[in-house]
């Protein structure tokens, strides 16, 4: 995999954030009846999506937190994305014209309630987004490459902290796709 500059990378992170960030900003001016509507039997509504979203920021983000605490040693210049890491990260994110690759299954406890209070899960979504920035923030100061972070469908597999973050980016962009073919199917 290709190097990168550390710092470069996690601004990038940062600026990808900003801008799922600046397209909930639009989702939370949408009526509740909206967001909860799912645009034909089967498929996720804008805010089970969002859910989904949550569920990987409640395990992912601790997670994230607590590797950064713990670590204590120096910042790292290059990431170096890991096989399977980049594997992942790669197949999550859009394509360059915006399309998404295929339908993906979802692992069973990261599928979203059926019925939801819509403003409270894009809450805690922006709470989570606001919490990423802080952490890519901290990021800078520790080595991205040698802190591992546990998956979260099993602790026994581990991906470099820079893959985690890439793989969280990307898995939102490539839902907030989604979000996008709902809103204009709805």
């Amino acid at each position: 995999m290709k190097k990168v500059q550390a710092n470069t990378f996690l601004e990038t992170m940062q600026t990808d954030t900003h801008l799922i960030m600046g397209r909930l900003v639009q989702l939370k001016q949408l009526p509740a009846h909206v967001l909860v509507q799912q645009p034909e039997p089967g498929r996720w509504s804008v805010a089970q999506v969002i859910e989904h979203l949550n569920t990987y920021g409640r395990f992912y983000l601790p997670e994230l937190q607590k590797a950064i605490k713990a670590h204590n040693g120096t910042a790292t210049e290059y990431f170096v994305p890991g096989w399977l890491g980049g594997y992942f990260t790669n197949s999550m994110r859009p394509k360059a014209d915006g399309t998404i690759s295929g339908k993906m299954k979802t692992v069973k406890n990261h599928n979203p309630a059926p019925t939801l209070d819509a403003m409270k899960v894009l809450q805690e979504f922006e709470q989570q987004e606001v919490e990423m920035m802080q952490l890519l923030g901290k990021a800078q100061q520790v080595n991205i490459n040698k802190i591992r972070i546990p998956v979260s469908i099993t602790p026994l597999l581990k991906l470099k902290m820079g893959d985690v973050f890439g793989f969280i980016i990307a898995h939102h962009q490539r839902h907030f796709v989604q979000i996008e073919n709902v809103l204009k199917q709805l």
